[in-house]
């Protein structure tokens, strides 16, 4: 599943290799998917994006935005998968859930294994778009300050009890996280994941925030995580540290067997001794 540290790779990519190409067809799946969401049909969407020309790309939380100009945005969101860029004769791929090609004769194809949004919409009707009409403040915008976040921390207070975990996890409280990379930040952070928000002293929850901007930072830095691909097809080059490799082994700071536990609907590995 693309965090936000994968949608910010293929933004970037697709802003080096895709603006000002001119869409020769746009075409929809050929292979069926109970959990993929359309808002067009296939005709529809064959005739709205010929002759359109690839704009500008932005990513926002777990939903990568593609301008198709004029007038039209096409949306990724909640994907987990490829979104892949082939050069002029390669061969299609026998499946795909969304296939682009360009003037050129290069062509965009994009597959989900999960879950996911791919949907074209009239150029800011996407932002009416639920869990993007009232996404909070990402890790990677100006506005998400210390104070921003120690603010959302105090906010949750008021409400029903939560873990560290859950802040990361749950409800896009931190929008573009996921289970995948909560392991490292937590574990950067020396928490627990059962770990209550209430218990955090000042200086624990200093260390959560940079441990979130940090991670997050590093992983889109190294072109996402190395379980997930880029543009071209490529892996990341981000390893985590705490994931199912490491559980039963040494922790790489003190040594102590990395453990793992199911909570809050997915694995949690983490230090016995170093994350508290």
């Amino acid at each position: 599943m693309f965090e936000i540290s994968e949608t910010i790779v293929l933004a970037r990519q697709s802003n080096a290799t895709l603006q000002g190409k001119v869409v020769r067809r746009g075409a929809l799946g050929n292979s069926p998917h109970k959990f993929l969401w359309y808002n067009r049909t296939h005709e529809e969407f064959a005739a709205l994006t010929a002759g359109k020309r690839v704009g500008r790309a932005t990513a926002r939380g777990r939903w990568l935005s593609l301008a198709l100009e004029p007038g039209y945005v096409l949306l990724f969101g909640e994907c987990g998968g490829r979104v892949q860029y082939h050069a002029p004769g390669s061969p299609v791929p026998k499946k795909y859930h969304l296939y682009i090609t360009f003037e050129d004769d290069s062509f965009l194809t994009a597959m989900t294994q999960m879950w996911g949004a791919m949907e074209l919409y009239e150029a800011g009707r996407e932002l009416e778009r639920e869990y993007i009409k009232d996404m909070r403040t990402t890790p990677v915008e100006a506005d998400f300050t210390y104070n921003y976040f120690s603010a959302l921390v105090d906010e949750l207070l008021t409400g029903p009890k939560r873990s560290v975990k859950s802040l990361l996890t749950q409800e896009q409280l931190i929008p573009g996280l996921g289970n995948s990379i909560a392991q490292d930040i937590l574990f950067r952070a020396r928490l627990h994941p059962r770990r209550a928000l209430a218990e955090l002293n000042p200086g624990q929850r200093r260390d959560l925030y940079a441990a979130v901007v940090e991670t997050v930072r590093e992983v889109a830095e190294r072109g996402g995580r190395n379980d997930e691909l880029d543009l071209f097809g490529q892996s990341g080059g981000y390893v985590r540290i705490m994931d199912s490799k490491a559980a039963g082994k040494p922790c790489p700071e003190c040594g102590r067997t990395v453990e793992k536990i199911q909570y809050l609907g997915g694995a949690c590995y983490f230090c016995p001794a170093c994350q508290q």
